[in-house]
């Protein structure tokens, strides 16, 4: 399915003539400095063709990125080991030379740098032969005199630095920067030239019916390499390889076993290069990579998307974020968004497929973690699901999946990560409409019994909230408090929330530790052990606050249906109730702007 649905979007991407469409024979290349060289083939100066770029990442952060120039040039190499390219643009065969220390070198222990720069010489003076400009002149010069045994103490090349290892190059004269090498028409006549001889070479290779397209046509051996996965090779890696005989089948060897053809090769690894590399069709979460996108050309579908992770995309700013959300909330109350609604996002068409998959490397190949299909309209209204699902008061606010994935670390450790396979699992619950993954409760239980005083957040609560109400299939906790819900654990909280509130106030909010600092988790999850201490220590605080009778007909209200018996324990659901009837019971004090207004209203009423 991945396969054929990134060649569906080259063909659509064809049709509409898109510069991102590579001709046959080419290789996109990112450039990040040009090589100036005099008539006579000398080097005199590196030019920096970098864009400075400045993003903000989801804390609010502005970081400053320089992005590399993207060159369309003769098609790389994709053969393991040594193999140069005609126009090369790699540091190690242009000059010949390691980087390492501080210092420039063209000794290693397998003089692999010796051999690329032989490679590098040997390929193109090759390929120029007969071929005349003065670009072409300069260049063939330089492949005839520089000497790397020569230029160790290059102050052009030392200057760069530990970008030098990993950037990428192009030729130019000097004085002309925005004449490259490889644009030059007798390059480019030249290749052309090789590229149909070398096709002409390759018609006897294995012909068989292509597994994705069912045409007969031939068959790819070796897979282009895939570049911008999180972690993997920086030459790239492939997604579909066999390198060992076990895999083997029929006598056919490496990727013959496949039956991809070197058409279908050519465009779904084109694509997939295409998205890695763009930051509309990619996300990191963790250290998984997660490309997505729609079968359409309108680009509105993938920034949606990206708000749902991020909270915010390249198109629009935050307030145009949170509105966007919150209609979808307003649609989720009814249960399906509306037509009227799908009109108001730009037009988009709910019929449209949409994609998501996620990428991690091993040693050599990319594996697949997950791969979801959904019409956009259905997975829309599943979203809106999801959001309603997270909302924990009637002031609703829309939470992103990077809110998600914070909440569920500590605060305290910048360098814990949340399991690949949660995160995929909530992916898939959230995009079919299914069960939130039970570790998803787990883990934020965990997270609001362990951590500080920011351990019981609105999003935390909207968590725990979700899981219960979609796993057991009915809407147990309300969006707000419920003072019908007769839950023991639910009351626990409530009645903790209460607990805590009467202390702050009896202190003059001059605490600078509460009862949730020292019992919460205990509370949550033997109440029978902790309660009947807490209610002791409330009857001091009573003595000291002015409205002491109305905390004590809400005490009243909240343990009259637990019948003087606590719960000795609770379950992990049981404290998820126990952290919402907590949260929601606590917010309330806060719902009225005046809040010792609204006390006093209620002693008048009791007669005080």
């Amino acid at each position: 399915m991945l396969i054929k649905a990134l060649c569906d979007y080259y063909d659509m991407l064809a049709e509409t003539g898109s510069s991102i469409i590579l001709p046959d024979g080419y290789s996109n290349v990112k450039i990040h400095y040009k090589i100036g060289l005099t008539a006579d083939g000398k080097m005199d100066g590196i030019i920096d063709c970098q864009k400075k770029k400045t993003t903000t990442s989801p804390s609010g952060k502005e970081k400053e990125t320089w992005i590399p120039r993207n060159e369309i040039m003769p098609q790389r190499t994709e053969k393991p080991g040594i193999d140069g390219n005609v126009i090369e643009h790699r540091p190690l065969y242009i000059f010949g030379l390691n980087f390492d220390n501080g210092a420039l070198t063209p000794r290693d222990r397998t003089n692999k740098a010796e051999k690329s720069h032989q490679a590098f010489v040997s390929a193109n003076l090759d390929f120029l032969e007969g071929l005349d400009s003065p670009l072409i002149r300069a260049y063939r010069s330089f492949l005839l005199q520089w000497n790397p045994e020569e230029e160790t103490e290059n102050a052009s090349l030392l200057g760069l630095g530990k970008a030098y290892s990993k950037s990428g190059f192009a030729f130019c004269l000097s004085g002309e920067p925005d004449r490259l090498l490889h644009q030059e028409p007798e390059i480019k006549m030249r290749w052309e030239q090789r590229r149909r001889e070398r096709e002409s070479e390759d018609e006897g290779e294995a012909v068989s019916q292509c597994a994705v397209s069912g045409e007969r046509a031939a068959i790819s051996r070796v897979h282009n390499k895939i570049k911008g996965v999180y972690g993997g090779l920086a030459t790239g890696s492939v997604l579909v390889g066999f390198n060992n005989k076990a895999e083997e089948s029929y006598g056919k060897e490496q990727s013959y076993n496949s039956n991809i053809s070197e058409l279908v090769m050519k465009k779904y690894t084109e694509t997939l290069n295409y998205f890695l590399g763009s930051e509309k069709h990619r996300i990191l979460m963790d250290d998984m990579t997660i490309v997505f996108w729609a079968i359409d050309t309108n680009e509105i579908y993938g920034d949606f998307m990206r708000d749902m992770f991020y909270g915010q995309s390249d198109k629009m700013d935050g307030e145009q974020t949170e509105s966007m959300l919150k209609k979808l909330l307003e649609d989720s109350q009814t249960g399906k968004v509306v037509e009227g609604r799908l009109d108001s996002l730009d037009m988009i068409d709910p019929n449209v497929d949409f994609y998501m998959a996620g990428f991690k490397p091993n040693s050599s190949r990319l594996a697949l973690k997950f791969i979801y299909r959904k019409k956009y309209g259905d997975m829309l209204r599943n979203i809106a699901k999801f959001q309603k699902d997270l909302q924990i008061s009637q002031n609703m606010r829309p939470i992103s999946f990077a809110k998600i994935r914070r909440e569920l670390t500590s605060p305290k450790n910048k360098n814990e990560t949340v399991p690949a396979a949660l995160m995929t699992k909530l992916f898939e619950a959230v995009i079919y409409g299914g069960a939130y993954p039970g570790f998803l409760l787990q883990t934020a239980v965990r997270r609001v019994k362990t951590d500080g005083d920011s351990k019981v957040s609105r999003v935390r609560a909207g968590i725990i909230k979700a899981c219960i109400n979609r796993n057991g299939k009915k809407e147990e906790l309300k969006m707000a408090l419920d003072k019908e819900n007769q839950t023991p654990a639910y009351l626990c909280g409530r009645l903790f929330a209460v607990l805590e509130k009467l202390q702050q106030e009896a202190s003059g909010n001059s605490l600078n530790r509460t009862i949730k600092d020292g019992y919460f988790a205990s509370a949550s999850s033997k109440p029978s052990m902790v309660f009947p201490k807490l209610i002791r220590l409330a009857q001091n605080h009573l003595n000291k606050v002015k409205y002491a009778i109305t905390y004590q007909k809400l005490m009243g209200e909240i343990i009259n249906p637990l019948e003087g018996a606590f719960p000795d324990t609770l379950s992990i659901a049981d404290q998820g109730r126990f952290i919402v009837g907590y949260y929601q019971q606590y917010q309330s004090f806060f719902e009225k702007k005046d809040s010792a207004q609204n006390l006093e209203m209620e002693e008048k009423e009791n007669g005080n």
